[in-house]
């Protein structure tokens, strides 16, 4: 059945391995080759790039076909709850979208909410940076995305679902210690740790918005590295759900 091998073809490309594949879908690396060369066959075209070193991607007909298939899947998934739903079954599948710290700060409360009232939906998680949950909203792979305000893309439909204060983290004989509030343009000439990846461009926004060019000293990546970094003296932006400043920021992180 078509509908299995589209299944499969997604789910190679998500783990990027046949065995993966198989294992995640209970079924054996024969037959999971086997669908994939089965459509590969029936559409005249090749669709996964099979390299030793580099590992499985999809080719320009692949990229090309993905979302239709992704768009067919998750049609084949609302078919399905509506048919649930007419049975008094409520049943399905929801993907979502998601940063490190919405998923240890605002996920399970959620989650275990809505479990309470709908304990037939099953949830599947995608992990990323806000870049990619963009593209995965836009493609199909996921049906909801938490992102920050102003990584939205304005083709989708947002709904504010918390706000959380910004805090500065310092060593303790800081200055800023003194002080209840630190204004952002009190940052610009203070010695500043970038963040770098998802959390950087929400930063740099940040910054635009107080018309200052912050003085980085360093752009790193590793939230306990930064951390230690802050402990001998520097100093970086970042969220804590507390609202106080804190050293172990990378225990909380930011929230939509």
């Amino acid at each position: 059945m078509t509908i299995v091998r589209f299944e499969v073809l997604t789910k190679v490309v998500e783990v990027g391995s046949f065995t993966k594949a198989a294992d995640k879908l209970n079924m054996t690396q024969s037959a999971v080759s086997h669908a994939i060369s089965s459509l590969e066959s029936e559409w005249g075209v090749t669709l996964l790039i099979r390299d030793r070193r580099k590992g499985i991607s999809l080719t320009d007909i692949g990229q090309k076909t993905l979302p239709h298939i992704r768009g067919i899947l998750n049609r084949m998934e609302k078919i399905n709850q509506e048919v649930a739903l007419s049975t008094n079954l409520e049943t399905g599948t929801i993907r979502i979208g998601t940063f490190a710290s919405a998923s240890s700060c605002l996920l399970p409360k959620l989650l275990v909410t809505f479990e309470k009232k709908h304990p037939n939906i099953e949830f599947i998680f995608y992990e990323g940076t806000y870049e990619e949950i963009s593209e995965w909203l836009q493609s199909g792979i996921i049906d909801i995305g938490f992102v920050v305000k102003g990584q939205s893309n304005p083709e989708f439909d947002v709904f504010p679902l918390i706000k959380d204060q910004m805090v500065v983290a310092f060593h303790p004989e800081h200055s800023f210690a003194q002080q209840t509030t630190v204004e952002i343009k009190a940052l610009k000439d203070e010695p500043f740790i970038m963040p770098t990846g998802m959390y950087q461009s929400h930063i740099r926004e940040l910054f635009k918005e107080g018309a200052i060019q912050p003085s980085v000293r360093f752009e790193v990546h590793d939230c306990a590295t930064i951390a230690n970094m802050v402990q001998e003296g520097f100093r970086l932006l970042h969220y804590d759900r507390s609202g106080k400043p804190a050293l172990n920021w990378y225990c909380h992180g930011q929230t939509t």
